[in-house]
């Protein structure tokens, strides 16, 4: 029901920026949630930022301060903004919505394909 294709992913030094776009094929005005997750090699994939259909926004506690999660819901599109990136940073970043209205009492998630980022020393 929802399709949703993740931009941006690249090769960056450590302390530059980037920014990962994710658009959905449908308006994601009419989706709870959407957010970010990323998941390192031989590790488990983490939430990164959440954004709700009414502005509000979460982060993990190791982007805080780094990161930012925002929306255009007129191009049914989300963002992170990724500044001062760390070789920790380096994973593959998933784009995800949450609570996509499936019927009564139903709702579904959905994941992108991902997109790799990875930041050198």
């Amino acid at each position: 029901q929802v399709q949703l294709v993740e931009s941006g992913g690249g090769l960056v030094q450590a302390g530059g920026s980037l920014r990962l776009s994710c658009a959905a094929s449908r308006s994601i005005g009419s989706i709870n949630a959407m957010g970010w997750y990323r998941q390192a090699p031989g590790k488990q994939r983490e939430l990164v930022a959440t954004i709700t259909n009414g502005g509000s926004t979460n982060y993990a506690d190791s982007v805080k301060g780094r990161f930012t999660i925002s929306r255009d819901n007129a191009k049914n599109t989300i963002y992170l903004q990724m500044n001062s990136l760390k070789p920790e940073d380096t994973a593959v970043y998933y784009c995800r919505a949450e609570g996509v209205y499936a019927g009564p009492a139903r709702s579904l998630n959905y994941w992108g394909q991902g997109t790799q980022v990875t930041v050198s020393s």
